[in-house]
C-alpha cells in the first residue's frame, strides 16, 4: 500500500523558503523523500502510483509521543468536576455545592492544589456542601485525595482527623473508584484517543495502574487502532509479568503491532505539592519522622526489585521527583546495573545531573509540570529552584530526554509541554529560570521516536505553523492538520 504526501516543508528551512517535498510512504514505512525545490506545488501527474494527498504546504514533523500517562485516569478527568485553578478550600466547597445539585451520587473531582492555601483541606468544608453522598477530590498531581465524612466511613477511614489521604491511602482509592462497565471505560479511552491524534499523538506509555493488558488487548480488538501503547506494570503484578514471559519491548499478539510491554514502575518518593517528594532539606514548617519527605521504598527494596525485574527483562522506571529520591534513585540504578528511566526528576542535585548521562537512565520529564509548580516550588524548595526542572542541564551534560504529561495530572497534549520547556512560561509572567529553556527542536526530538527519513516508520504529523519559529502561544495552540500512525490517517483536518 502506498501513500505520497506532496507539498510538505521541513521546518526550520528558512534558506530554502518555498522549497518543498514530496514524501512516499510504503506499507507503513518512508520509501523515498523527494526535493521538489521552491518552483511551486509539485505535478500530482508525475508522482508515483497510489493514493496522494496534497497537504499545502504544511510543516511535516515525526508523529508525537507522550511517554507518562495514566490513560485510563485521564479519559475519565474528562468526564469528572474539574478543580483546576481554584483558589480556596471554600471555593472546592462551593464547587462540590454547585455539582451535587446538578449531578447527584457520588462525586469525584480532580485537580485542585492547596499547598498555598491560607485554609488546610477538611473534611468539613466537604460536608457541608455534600453529606448524604461520597465525595473523593483527588489533587492535581494525584498524591493525595480529599474525602468527606461519608466516604471516609465507606472507605474504612472514619475518625480520620482531616479527611486528607496521601500516597498508598490514596492509590489505593484511585485504583477502586470506576464505576463504569468495560464497554463504558471503553468508549472513554477511545474518545480520549481520538483527542490525542488531534494533538499529532502516535503512542503513549501508559503508568495505569492494575493489569491492563488485556484491556488494551480488548480495545484494539474491537477497532482502536489510533495509538501504539506500551503498558507497564507496577510491583502487584511483577511476579505475573515474568511469569508470562513479557519482556520490554515485546509485541503484544494479536494487536497488529500496537501493543507492547513497557517497564516495571515503582513510586519512590511521594510529590511537592504534598509535601512527600523526599528531599535532602526539610519542607517549611514540618519537623519530624517526615519533614523532608516521604521515601516509600526504602533503597534495599528497590535494589532488590530492579535486580528481578532487570534480570527477567524488563526495565525499571522510578518515580522519583525530590533531590534525594533521585540520588537514591541513580544509586540503585548504578549499583544493579541495567537500563531504564526516572520519571519526574524534579529537583536535582547539579552532581546527579552528569550522573544520569554516564549510567545511561533516560529522564522522563513533564515540562508543564514547571509551570504548574513554579509557585509552589519558589515556597516549598526555596532556594534550589536553579536546578528545578533543569532541561538545559542535562542536555548539555549529554542526558537523554523523554518529554510527557503524566495526564491527567496535566493535559493530554505534546504541545503544552513543548512550549514550557522552550519558553518556561505559559502566561504574561517572565520565563522562569529562563537559563533552563532549550531549543524547539530539542523539545521536538524529546517528543518523538522517529525521523523524517527513509527507512523510518510513517508516524508523522503535519501542522500549520512551523513550530521552530512558533511563539509560545502558538506552540500552546498549534494546529494539528494530519497525524498518520504507521502511514495510517488516524487525524484529518486539512
Amino acid at each position: 500500500m502506498q501513500l505520497t504526501l506532496t507539498n510538505a516543508r521541513i521546518p526550520g528551512e528558512r534558506g530554502l523558503m518555498g522549497s518543498l517535498i514530496n514524501v512516499v510512504i510504503t506499507d507503513g514505512v518512508i520509501s523515498d523523500i523527494e526535493f521538489v525545490g521552491a518552483t511551486g506545488a509539485i505535478d500530482l501527474t508525475q508522482v508515483l502510483d497510489g493514493e496522494s494527498i496534497d497537504v499545502g504546504g504544511r510543516y511535516l514533523i515525526p508523529g508525537m509521543w507522550d511517554t507518562h500517562t495514566h490513560f485510563t485516569s485521564w479519559s475519565l478527568m474528562l468526564q469528572r468536576l474539574n478543580l483546576e485553578g481554584v483558589e480556596s478550600a471554600r471555593e472546592v466547597g462551593q464547587r462540590v455545592k454547585e455539582r451535587h445539585h446538578t449531578h447527584p451520587g457520588t462525586m469525584v473531582g480532580f485537580g485542585w492544589r492547596g499547598s498555598l492555601w491560607a485554609e488546610e483541606p477538611h473534611f468539613s468544608i466537604l460536608d457541608e456542601a455534600c453529606a448524604d453522598e461520597e465525595v473523593y477530590l483527588f489533587s492535581g498531581d494525584g498524591h493525595s485525595v480529599w474525602l468527606n465524612s461519608k466516604a471516609l466511613e465507606v472507605r474504612g477511614h472514619a475518625g480520620h482527623p482531616t479527611g486528607l489521604l496521601v500516597e498508598d491511602d490514596c492509590f489505593a482509592i484511585w485504583g477502586s473508584l470506576s464505576d463504569q462497565t468495560p464497554e463504558q471505560l471503553d468508549k472513554a479511552v477511545l474518545d480520549a484517543s481520538h483527542a490525542a491524534a488531534a494533538r499529532g499523538i502516535v503512542g503513549i506509555v501508559d503508568f495505569e495502574m492494575g493489569w491492563i493488558l488485556p484491556d488494551w488487548r480488548r480495545r484494539i480488538s474491537n477497532g482502536n487502532d489510533l495509538l501504539q501503547v506500551e503498558f507497564s506494570v507496577y510491583t502487584e503484578y511483577l511476579d505475573r509479568a515474568i511469569e508470562t514471559g513479557l519482556r520490554t519491548g515485546d509485541v503484544i499478539a494479536s494487536t497488529d503491532g500496537l501493543l507492547r510491554m513497557g517497564n516495571y514502575k515503582v513510586i519512590s518518593d511521594g510529590s511537592l505539592n504534598t509535601r512527600t517528594a523526599f528531599c535532602h532539606d526539610p519542607y517549611p514548617g514540618l519537623t519530624g519522622k517526615n519533614a523532608r519527605g516521604i521515601l516509600n521504598v526504602p533503597y534495599d527494596e528497590l535494589v532488590s526489585l530492579m535486580t528481578k525485574a532487570s534480570s527477567a527483562g524488563i526495565n525499571p522506571s522510578i518515580h522519583a521527583i525530590g533531590d534525594d529520591a533521585n540520588t537514591f534513585a541513580l544509586n540503585a540504578f548504578e549499583e544493579v546495573g541495567c537500563e531504564g528511566t526516572i520519571e519526574h526528576a524534579q529537583l536535582l542535585a547539579w552532581e546527579d545531573i552528569e550522573r544520569f548521562a554516564q549510567l545511561g537512565v533516560i529522564a522522563s520529564v513533564q515540562p508543564e509540570h514547571a509551570m504548574d509548580d513554579r509557585d509552589v516550588a519558589d515556597v516549598l524548595w526555596e532556594g534550589r529552584t536553579d536546578r528545578c526542572f533543569p532541561f538545559a542541564s542535562m542536555l548539555k551534560a549529554g542526558v537523554k530526554l523523554s518529554m510527557g504529561s503524566d495526564a491527567p495530572v496535566a493535559p493530554l497534549d505534546p504541545w503544552l509541554a513543548i512550549a514550557s520547556a522552550v519558553e518556561r512560561t505559559r502566561d504574561t509572567r517572565e520565563p522562569w529560570h529562563p537559563e533552563q529553556r532549550i531549543e524547539p527542536q530539542a523539545a521536538l526530538n524529546a517528543s518523538a521516536r522517529s525521523r523524517i527519513a527513509v527507512g523510518q516508520p510513517a508516524d508523522l504529523c503535519l501542522v500549520d505553523i512551523d513550530p521552530l519559529y512558533a511563539s509560545v502561544d502558538q506552540l500552546r495552540t498549534m494546529p494539528v492538520a494530519l497525524t498518520l500512525n504507521g502511514g495510517r490517517i488516524t487525524h484529518n483536518a486539512l
